[in-house]
């Protein structure tokens, strides 16, 4: 059975992902492409129940202890051999992300980054690799600034990562959405993502804190431990500055 081309959502918590992908999904089916979905959440999600009302496959997974992008990346070939059983032509896999030093793209697999105008004008580089890895990044909510906040947004976003393609989509009105689902069908053909890359690497944190522990105290920190520099008086580092 031949397996589907895998498309990676992620961004901040609530950005809009669930719904820029709802309203694309439903331009992908006019077009005749069947869409399998994984939705990956932390502690609880009703967004798969979303996805079914659509009447697309979908499976959700809550990565609870541990980072949700950690998360989808030791369940990916499942996730690939699941969505190859459904016979889909595109497997979305949406995962929430935390700090975002993790991304969860692949080489040999389409990225996509959604981002918030209104969360801030330094987020783009603020939420570090998922956006500097992308290769579309959709801006949501941008018809409720003016035109130069969305300019400025922009060339921060280009300035950060100059080679994606930069979307403009509505997850009420689901404006955009026909040049995205086109989009995710132009870039990238279906490789055998078994064995790729991902596109950068997860930081270290395995600690103590990692593993269960709960006291509060150096004695009880080991692992990757990186501790602050407070060694310098405050007039000192003024000074230096």
């Amino acid at each position: 059975m031949k397996k589907p081309k895998v498309i990676i959502v992620a961004g901040p918590p609530a950005c809009g992902k669930t719904s820029v992908m709802i309203h694309s999904i439903k331009s992908l089916k006019r077009m005749g492409i069947k869409t399998a979905v994984v939705k990956i959440d932390c502690l609880a999600t009703e967004d798969d129940q979303r996805y079914a009302g659509i009447d697309v496959p979908v499976k959700a997974g809550l990565s609870e202890d541990i980072c949700p992008d950690h998360y989808f990346v030791v369940n990916l070939e499942e996730m690939i051999d699941w969505g190859t059983r459904e016979e889909a032509d595109l497997l979305i896999v949406e995962t929430a992300g935390l700090c975002h030093r993790c991304a969860p793209g692949i080489d040999k697999s389409l990225s996509v980054c959604v981002i918030d105008s209104h969360s801030s004008i330094k987020i783009p580089e603020k939420i570090g690799p998922v956006l500097t890895t992308a290769d579309i990044v959709i801006i949501v909510k941008g018809d409720s600034i003016s035109q130069a906040e969305r300019e400025v947004f922009q060339s921060r976003i280009r300035r950060i990562n100059p080679d994606a393609e930069i979307v403009e989509a509505n997850g009420l009105t689901g404006a955009g959405s026909e040049h995205i689902a086109r989009l995710l069908l132009d870039k990238k053909e279906a490789e055998e993502l078994i064995g790729a890359k991902l596109r950068h690497p997860m930081p270290t944190a395995i600690c103590s804190y990692c593993m269960g522990e709960m006291r509060v105290g150096t004695k009880f920190q080991q692992g990757a431990v990186y501790k602050m520099d407070f060694t310098s008086s405050d007039k000192e580092a003024a000074c230096q500055s």
